[in-house]
């Protein structure tokens, strides 16, 4: 068990379902997505379980119900033009921080440790949305899905950031609420807090591999210190 306050030199969090609760346009972009195909839509509580891995996984499942199955390839093909344009017209029409982010924000800035967003979430996407809700400027630096050659859960983006603040992975901390984000904290060497109304395939986030469950990102900046 670790020992709090954890001393820490870098913060990192996760976009979707941390800092930004973007499930009803992601959920709304579907439902356009599938009314071009012609098809019934899944509902927000479904898709929201369906979040998490990129945009083409989440295309891939609400076509076929599945958390891993593979559509019919012209099919998808079509989806996924008809997902992003339509995701991209409606990023942040809905999408607000959770309660706490503005404040976790605010203290881990105050504190003078590095801030970076590592979201598997296309550039094309994260950039405007983080502006849109007025989150842009918090962040020294930002790793989109399709910024580097790996995303999450692979810790390269992580290690990356490490690089680039010159922090060693044990001094920095991944906040996020997945999977995801813990198997690429436990590879990258780095401790991990997740918060539990995030996007994780609904399952509970506690059963994870993580150092901490924290409510909000205001709580999870009390636990932390600057080493």
């Amino acid at each position: 068990m670790k020992n709090f306050p954890l001393s820490i030199k870098a913060v990192v969090i996760d976009l979707d379902g941390t800092l930004l609760n973007t499930a009803p346009d992601l959920a709304h972009a579907a439902e356009l997505m599938m009314a071009d195909l012609g098809r019934p839509c899944p509902s927000l509580e479904t898709i929201s379980t369906y979040i998490g891995n990129g945009v083409s996984r989440l295309v891939k499942r609400v076509l076929t119900g599945d958390m891993d199955a593979e559509p019919d390839a012209a099919l998808f093909e079509q989806a996924i033009a008809s997902y992003q344009k339509h995701y991209g017209e409606h990023v942040s029409l809905h999408s607000r921080p959770f309660d706490g982010v503005v404040a976790g924000l605010d203290a881990f800035k105050a504190m003078g440790v590095h801030i970076a967003c590592i979201t598997n979430k296309a550039e094309a996407f994260t950039h405007p949305l983080l502006k849109d809700t007025g989150l842009f400027d918090y962040f020294e630096l930002i790793l989109s899905g399709d910024t580097l050659p790996k995303r999450k859960p692979d810790p390269l983006p992580l290690l990356h950031a490490c690089e680039v603040f010159k922090v060693k992975p044990a001094e920095l901390l991944l906040i996020g609420d997945s999977l995801n984000d813990t198997q690429a904290a436990r590879a990258a060497g780095s401790p991990v807090f997740c918060v539990p109304y995030g996007y994780n395939r609904g399952r509970p986030v506690a059963e994870l591999d993580l150092d901490a469950v924290v409510p909000s990102l205001a709580e999870a900046a009390k636990m932390v210190k600057k080493a």
